[in-house]
């Protein structure tokens, strides 16, 4: 029964492993992980997201879609100081995607509700490669900028 026991979860383990690296070639694929994220006390219908996607795969990938039941969520880029809603933005391999103010962001609209300081707000990044992640988005005071990261 054990050898059994310890068979099945070696195999698990290895389905697992194979289902975490996304798509990619001998090189490894993309190994995603998200950190620095915040979001404003949103003071309309309508809040932005920021966080730090890090790629340290061999293989790019790309955020394709954001989900979360505040409300829709789209994908912003910024160039020359106008914003526009992009299909997608590249994550390289071993590099980042850094969404920030002022720059490439999560917007969020149509809030269902507005959530206040201190508590998170659930969102599911979805890659063109990579399966998805579910992230906690700490909300920050209105005027809260971060001291590091971005």
């Amino acid at each position: 029964m054990r050898r059994l026991t310890a068979a099945a979860l070696a195999v698990a383990g290895a389905l697992t492993l194979a289902g975490c690296g996304g798509s990619g070639g001998s090189g490894g694929g993309a190994d995603l992980s998200v950190d620095s994220a915040y979001m404003p006390q949103p003071v309309s219908d309508m809040a932005a997201g920021f966080l730090t996607i890090t790629n340290d795969g061999d293989t790019g990938d790309r955020l394709t879609s954001v989900t979360s039941d505040l409300g829709e969520v789209t994908v912003h880029e910024t160039v020359d100081g106008a914003m526009q809603e992009v299909e997608a933005l590249d994550i390289p391999a071993h590099g980042s995607l850094v969404l920030e103010s002022g720059g490439n962001h999560l917007m969020f609209e149509q809030l269902k509700q507005r959530p206040k300081q201190g508590q998170k707000v659930a969102v599911e990044l979805r890659f063109d490669r990579s399966d998805p992640v579910t992230v906690e988005i700490p909300v920050k005071p209105a005027t809260y900028t971060p001291k590091t990261g971005h």
